[in-house]
């Protein structure tokens, strides 16, 4: 406890340094968390945390908007996979948002617009977008937690995967962040996670549970330290779990995220992966939750890095017609947006968020040989290990 205490000590002399208009400290169970006001800017972060991690639903205070779960409920139930779950999603929505916030605002920028729904077969979600910003052209983190009955084309979907689900009317129940990162910059790499929980409950009462996601990167002229650096992070939140784990998944993004009509990758790639259910939930949920960390560490240094260089129309353009592939792929290829759009009740705009604000197409469009933008073509047909 004294190395804790002498931490906690540091800190707030650091921060009494500061000019701060208001401080205001938390002291819970398991760390020190810490809100201040400066400028009109709230920051809220965890100082430090000891002994054993604390439940996601601790950091309620910090999430962009009440859950779609009775807030209550989710702190009498800790230990239930579908709470567990809301709370990580939840908590890592508002980590991503207010790091992206002050990335934005630092350069005067706007703020996430919140959008609390609900639905009504079941469940609901909340979609936080920023939208024709300074730094970020269109930013989308949406958490969705919904319940009902399995669509019919999911169903075919997720049988032709492997599961084996009897009847036709089949419960579920599905938990999820998934973001969309749009720079305005084209030397700023777009960015996309996705990170959900699946239960299914058939006829004869039966239930299949699994876990997916994954993060992945997608630049307009290649960084190559970038890419390094990026793969380095996802690597870093795999190996804990099992030092097999990056490069498989890392292949699995490499496959998954293919726009076969134009033999392109659609970006530089990272971790995928779905039907995770083994060794055990809890095993897998720490699996999913170390991954989902690892978003802001392996992404907003790459923001910073390149928010700030300018860039010339000609590169403007390259990137409105590389955004035009991202589109292809999302509404072509992607699971993720088919299972959205043939749930009933689906909520269009949350799930459309991903799309760019601006895209671009052009007939028979071919980079320059020798060029940047030959160069990134070059890699997303011929995929490379990166680390």
């Amino acid at each position: 406890m004294s190395g804790a205490v002498r931490q906690c000590f540091v800190t707030l002399v650091r921060l009494g340094a500061m000019k701060y208009a208001r401080l205001t400290v938390h002291v819970k169970k398991h760390s020190l968390s810490i809100k201040l006001l400066s400028v009109g800017t709230l920051s809220s972060f965890t100082a430090f945390s000891y002994g054993s991690s604390s439940p996601d639903v601790e950091s309620a205070s910090t999430w962009m908007s009440a859950p779609i779960t009775d807030l209550k409920h989710l702190q009498e139930n800790t230990g239930d996979m579908r709470c567990k779950m809301e709370s990580l999603i939840m908590r890592i929505q508002a980590d991503v948002c207010h790091a992206l916030e002050k990335e934005e605002l630092e350069e005067g920028g706007k703020k996430f617009q919140v959008d609390r729904w609900l639905r009504e077969q079941g469940g609901g979600g909340v979609t936080c977008v920023l939208q024709d910003g300074t730094v970020f052209e269109k930013a989308g983190v949406n958490v969705s937690v919904v319940t009902g009955l399995l669509p019919p084309d999911a169903a075919i979907q997720m049988r032709a995967r492997g599961k084996k689900m009897q009847g036709e009317k089949l419960k579920f129940f599905a938990a999820g962040v998934s973001s969309v990162i749009h720079p305005r910059n084209p030397h700023v790499p777009t960015v996309h996670f996705n990170y959900r929980y699946f239960e299914v409950e058939d006829e004869n009462g039966e239930k299949q549970w699994w876990f997916g996601g994954g993060t992945d990167l997608t630049p307009y002229y290649l960084d190559e330290s970038d890419a390094v650096s990026f793969h380095k992070a996802l690597k870093k939140a795999c190996d804990p779990h099992g030092k097999h784990l990056y490069p498989k998944y890392k292949k699995w993004c490499d496959d998954y995220f293919n726009i076969t009509h134009r033999g392109e990758r659609r970006g530089v790639g990272g971790i995928f992966f779905d039907d995770v259910d083994e060794p055990t939930p809890e095993k897998c949920f720490e699996f999913v939750k170390s991954c989902g960390d690892s978003v802001v560490p392996s992404y907003v240094p790459i923001v910073q890095k390149n928010k700030k260089k300018s860039y010339t129309y000609d590169e403007r353009q390259w990137q409105l017609l590389r955004r035009g592939r991202y589109v292809e792929f999302n509404l072509i290829y992607d699971r993720g947006t088919k299972f959205g759009l043939y749930t009933p009740g689906a909520r269009y705009e949350s799930i459309l968020m991903s799309l760019p604000l601006t895209a671009k197409w052009e007939y028979m469009h071919s980079p320059e040989p020798g060029s940047r933008e030959a160069k990134l073509v070059e890699v997303l047909k011929h995929p490379k290990d990166w680390i």
